[in-house]
């Protein structure tokens, strides 16, 4: 019997992709919570992992070769997983390339400008004084997010699932659509709606997005544990 995967998290949208893969795919793990609010990414044992500083990032004990393989960047340990459990990732080189597209196009499209469009929303009034700085931020990337909703929803307009039979590519883009933080409304968007609905009704995708909601807390409050917390998780210093 395989051993269980490592899953170095924290509830954010990048971890959700990975949790819900796992519970989608069946693969037993065990989660050890980087709290990336207390720095606990810059830790030598998880860098050691995942060199970039972020997670999620995995541990394979069982790992191709019968080592242990670590993986960081959520859309790699995507690919992985799909591979290693054989699900919701094509073999065939076309529908591979279909899944691959979506998947990419969420880790370098999606992903980014809507967590540009979190932060200058939600958590750069707290830290920008410039309001008229703040302003352009929201601006650019609140319409940047709108685009990109707009893109997914024509693409769901014939479909069910963004490429082709549910995948890895829908896993990673559903914990990424955020509306009432991004500053849209999916009444705009009635097929990424519905995609948001079908997606989220799946057992799996709410196991998943679950995975430590007790461990979450508010890093947009005012108080000065919060305020030190922005300081660490936006790049200003490492504990």
């Amino acid at each position: 019997m395989s051993r269980p995967i490592e899953l170095w998290y924290w509830p954010t949208p990048n971890g959700w992709k990975i949790s819900i893969a796992l519970e989608e795919m069946g693969l037993p793990y065990d989660m050890k919570p980087v709290n990336i609010g207390a720095g606990e990414q810059f830790s030598p044992a998880f860098l050691a992992i995942s060199p970039n500083g972020r997670m999620p990032a995995i541990v394979d004990p069982d790992g191709p070769d019968g080592r242990p393989l670590a993986i960081f960047e959520s859309g790699a340990i995507l690919q992985y997983l799909g591979a290693r459990s054989g699900r919701f990732y094509p073999q065939d080189p076309r529908g591979k390339a279909e899944v691959d597209q979506w998947l990419f196009w969420q880790v370098g499209g999606l992903g980014p400008m809507a967590g540009q469009t979190h932060h200058f929303r939600q958590y750069a009034p707290a830290m920008i004084r410039d309001q008229r700085q703040l302003a352009y931020g929201v601006r650019r990337y609140t319409d940047e997010t709108h685009r990109l909703y707009g893109v997914l929803d024509r693409r769901l307009a014939d479909r069910d699932f963004v490429a082709g039979d549910y995948s890895i590519a829908d896993m990673a883009i559903w914990p990424w659509i955020l509306p009432e933080h991004q500053g849209q409304s999916l009444d705009e968007f009635p097929n990424l709606k519905s995609w948001m609905a079908r997606v989220g009704e799946r057992p799996g995708v709410i196991a998943g997005r679950a995975l430590g909601n007790d461990l979450r807390r508010n890093l947009a409050a005012s108080d000065k544990a919060a305020e030190e917390a922005r300081k660490v998780l936006f790049g200003q210093r490492a504990r």
